[in-house]
């Protein structure tokens, strides 16, 4: 089959360049060798096995976060996942099923009522493999590591037949950085969180082998990782704007791109219409807080060079605008209806879930292959 052009492409479409990935992929690995720690991916960035052998060709350990996630991975012969979301009730028999077919699939909890479920559940024939989660920046869910209910869920999960494999966190506050500073200060919190509430736990007769952290940020800008078993991250497989904007990469980083082509023109207003909306590139706006606001995302032309200060300034279910980044209508640059740009996301993880497959590009910017992705839990 005849390998097609980009402008050969109907859009929008997800574009990915495989070369940005794999050097992301290889400054990753290496930083993780050198702070001396196990890498756990976390797959959910790009919910696609041709991107996951990339990282893992092994087919190491995974991170995941949906149960659909697990399954899809574990026909594809991956045998060690963690599910990193704290446990419902209404999933303990996925999980089971998942465990029936031969997978080590770890589960997280924070709260005694879980302990209380899984227990329950251990007793009726189930069996299961349990992180606490702990709570490191008061970003989302956990347990503080000085709490007394961390060392009260440990001891009653191990009474009722469940071994505390481990403690995990998140420093998702990693994201709200003002600075490559804070996001190592904030990398150290992180690490002696985690770290402090292991020791308790073993001070408490507990084994406690897994260590467990996960944020790109930190990951990058970690001083040490001493007392750290594994690091768990994703998004650092295409990197996207709101890195960028934390100083995690550059743009030149960014390997996914939606391809979108101009529709028509509001040239009172400076406006240039796309056929590639939020439907496209999600609602997230994550760079608005930072210093430099990149709109729905930062425009660029075919061989993925930024546009004269254009971005997406708005967006509609179907409608992109895009806009000078000054406002002005007097600098945005004519591009003629049928002109094809290449978008870069705010957020990778929810711009890939608009699509179900990649368009991957190579380097004379054709598309070289076509790999499938899901969605969905």
């Amino acid at each position: 089959m005849p390998q097609r052009t980009l402008e050969q492409l109907e859009t929008p479409a997800l574009l990915l360049d495989p070369q940005r990935m794999d050097r992301n992929i290889e400054r990753m690995r290496s930083r993780l060798n050198a702070l001396g720690v196990s890498f756990r991916p976390h797959v959910k960035t790009n919910k696609s096995i041709d991107v996951t052998r990339r990282i893992l060709p092994a087919q190491g350990p995974i991170t995941v976060s949906t149960l659909l996630e697990a399954d899809y991975f574990a026909k594809h012969g991956f045998r060690d996942i963690l599910y990193a979301v704290c446990i419902a009730p209404n999933k303990l028999a996925h999980v089971a099923a998942l465990q029936e077919q031969g997978v080590q699939l770890s589960i997280i909890l924070d709260s005694m009522e879980t302990a209380r479920v899984l227990t329950e559940a251990q007793a009726r024939g189930r069996r299961f493999d349990a992180l606490i989660e702990i709570d490191s920046d008061g970003h989302r869910s956990g347990v503080k590591p000085d709490a007394p209910e961390l060392v009260e869920i440990a001891k009653f999960l191990e009474r009722g037949g469940i071994p505390v494999r481990g403690v995990l966190t998140h420093a998702g506050s990693s994201y709200e950085c003002t600075s490559v500073e804070a996001i190592r200060a904030m990398a150290e919190q992180e690490r002696a969180a985690v770290v402090h509430a292991a020791a308790r736990l073993r001070a408490a007769g507990m084994a406690c082998p897994v260590v467990s952290v996960g944020s790109t940020p930190t990951a990058m800008f970690a001083q040490h990782l001493e007392g750290v078993t594994e690091v768990r991250t994703g998004v650092f497989v295409f990197f996207d704007l709101v890195m960028a904007g934390l100083n995690v990469c550059s743009v030149d980083d960014i390997a996914l791109s939606v391809l979108g082509t101009v529709i028509g023109h509001r040239p009172d207003k400076g406006w240039t219409l796309l056929d590639a909306g939020w439907m496209a590139m999600s609602r997230d706006r994550g760079t608005a807080s930072q210093p430099v606001d990149q709109g729905y995302g930062l425009v660029c032309d075919l061989a993925g060079r930024p546009i004269q200060d254009l971005i997406l300034v708005g967006a509609n279910q179907e409608h992109g605008i895009v806009g000078h980044r000054s406002g002005k209508p007097d600098n945005t640059p004519h591009l003629p209806v049928g002109t094809q740009v290449r978008i870069l996301p705010n957020h990778a993880c929810s711009t890939a879930a608009q699509y179900d497959h990649y368009q991957v590009v190579g380097p004379d910017h054709e598309v070289s292959a076509t790999w499938p992705r899901f969605n969905g839990w």
